[in-house]
């Protein structure tokens, strides 16, 4: 019987016909679980589902027409044996899925069909939003849905295919082109954390330039503060359908975490919601891989995304195996993912011994230096401190210097003359960030390795930056991670032309003894240069 139920076909213009509705009902009642049917718009029963006595669960379906203002081309028809209307599941299903249409049909203690109840996504509430609301201000004024008046099976309009056309046509209206179809990504940042709601907002500004200097547009912010994390979606179902609803109203394609999420979390995530999902770490992963310019710099980076991929290369597909002949050979052979898992760290290897190579290379080349007996000042800080902006005004060069975080990631060297003719090498480095993925740091081991032969390592902080404690705190602790932090440091406040009150600048800088410059402004330099020439008469 349910196979035959499966193999009817609908009026495309009807939700229901009587000639579907009493076999349907009968059956739900018969074996006492609810029925569900996914049909396409010519009225083929794609999917035949089975639920239990309260609910069904709809698998994966098709992707291939959600994209802009297009609905999937798909409606689910279920029964209910409880007389009760659409359900908040229900209507999470239609949104999360972009379901042309949600209808449930009830079914009395006799098996008979009852009144039909049906609700499509209201365009009004998908329409575009200002990005630049607050996050809570995203919810719509409005349901997201419409609900339909509820019809008996029998008397029901023949205006369906209309109904959904109409409903495109007003999708249309209200989107605009996308700004992902024109090649930038439009994002939700979400961050799930334990820690006071302070930190959370301090990291997620963080995320957000993050997000800005990685093009992305950045529509609307959400922290979720939780004692326990949900170890699969890392926050909460109903949370997790205001996200998506967010999404919709705002035209969002991306998901991005504040925090690292493990493969098994990213697929839930995308599961529930459809959309791309990446984390901080991935973010951080795509910036470097799209400005590092030097081979030695895309090396590092393809070494450091290798290494975040490896462990998430867990899918395990035995239909994809190889078979092999001979005795204790027979069963599966190495599988895809083992294939896949074994290239990456041959690709790995190749990559380590490259890199080692340049290492080689550079610690040549620092040897000819020390040859010369020409002292090395490191600029080292926190990203988008301003390091590169001052190289240029100390040596007069014209590196690559923008308001972005991590504009520059290959070491730059320049030489300096001192105006007491002493001449030394000055070098730019990579910024840090808090949370520096392991495997950038690791792989960044041959660039930073300059630091190590450093005279004197001139700390850049933004003074206008109101978390600039945080970023020396992260600094000196990325510092001491590489062994670094016995090195004499000179620290210089760089910014200050971008702050009014000099009196509170000049008790930071007495507090840290630090210099206060703007690298902008090359008569705040001298003082700079007085200490750094002090700094290497004693060290060198």
């Amino acid at each position: 019987m349910l196979e035959r139920l499966g193999r009817r076909r609908l009026d495309p213009d009807h939700i229901m016909t009587p000639e579907m509705a009493r076999p349907m009902s009968e059956l739900s009642r018969e074996i006492g679980r609810q029925l569900g049917l996914i049909i396409d718009r010519s009225g083929q029963v794609e999917l035949l589902l089975v639920g239990d006595h309260r609910s069904i669960m709809i698998p994966a379906l098709p992707q291939n027409r959600v994209a802009g203002a297009r609905l999937r081309g798909l409606r689910c028809l279920h029964t209910h044996l409880g007389g009760e209307k659409l359900t908040q599941d229900d209507f999470m299903d239609l949104l999360f899925l972009r379901l042309d249409l949600m209808s449930a049909l009830e079914v009395d203690n006799q098996g008979r069909p009852g009144k039909l109840h049906s609700a499509h996504l209201n365009p009004r509430a998908m329409g575009e939003r200002d990005p630049g609301a607050a996050a809570g201000a995203a919810k719509a004024e409005v349901k997201p849905w419409i609900l339909l008046p509820p019809q008996q099976v029998s008397r029901q309009p023949d205006n369906l295919r209309e109904l959904i056309s109409s409903l495109e046509a007003e999708f249309s209206r209200l989107r605009p082109v996308r700004e992902v179809d024109k090649g930038r990504d439009r994002a939700i940042l979400v961050s799930v954390s334990s820690v006071p709601r302070a930190v959370a907002e301090e990291s997620m500004a963080e995320l957000k330039e993050l997000a800005a200097s990685a093009g992305v547009m950045v529509l609307a912010e959400v922290i979720q503060r939780r004692d326990k994390i949900n170890p699969r979606l890392i926050l909460g179902r109903g949370k997790l359908g205001e996200i998506m609803l967010q999404a919709l109203q705002l035209n969002a394609n991306l998901l991005i975490f504040d925090q690292e999420l493990n493969p098994s979390q990213v697929r839930s995530i995308t599961d529930h919601t459809e959309m791309r999902v990446i984390d901080r770490t991935q973010l951080i992963l795509d910036i470097f891989a799209r400005r590092a310019l030097s081979r030695e710099g895309r090396l590092q980076i393809e070494m450091a995304q290798l290494k975040y991929l490896l462990p998430r290369l867990g899918t395990r597909d035995d239909a994809l195996s190889r078979l092999t002949g001979g005795i204790g050979g027979r069963g599966p052979g190495e599988t895809r993912l083992e294939i896949d898992r074994r290239r990456t760290r041959d690709r790995l290897n190749t990559l380590a011994a490259k890199l080692k190579a340049v290492s080689k290379e550079r610690y040549r080349r620092r040897e000819r230096r020390r040859k010369k007996e020409i002292p090395v000042l490191s600029l080292v800080g926190y990203t988008n401190a301003g390091k590169s902006t001052l190289l240029n005004a100390l040596t007069g060069s014209d590196i690559l210097a923008e308001d972005k975080l991590f504009a520059t990631l290959d070491p730059t060297s320049r030489r300096l003359r001192f105006p007491e003719e002493m001449e030394v090498i000055i070098t730019d480095t990579v910024g840090f960030i808090r949370h520096l993925p392991a495997e950038l740091l690791q792989a960044f081991k041959a660039t930073l390795e300059e630091l190590g032969e450093a005279d004197v390592l001139i700390h850049v902080v933004d003074i206008s930056n109101p978390r600039f404690t945080e970023h020396i705190k992260v600094v000196e602790e990325l510092l001491r991670e590489l062994e670094l932090d016995l090195l004499p440091r000179l620290t210089v406040f760089n910014k200050v032309d971008l702050l009014p009150d000099h009196e509170w600048v000049a008790a930071e800088a007495a507090r840290y003894d630090a210099v206060v410059v703007s690298a902008l402004a090359p008569e705040t330099l001298p003082p700079l240069l007085e200490r750094a020439r002090q700094a290497i008469l004693k060290n060198w």
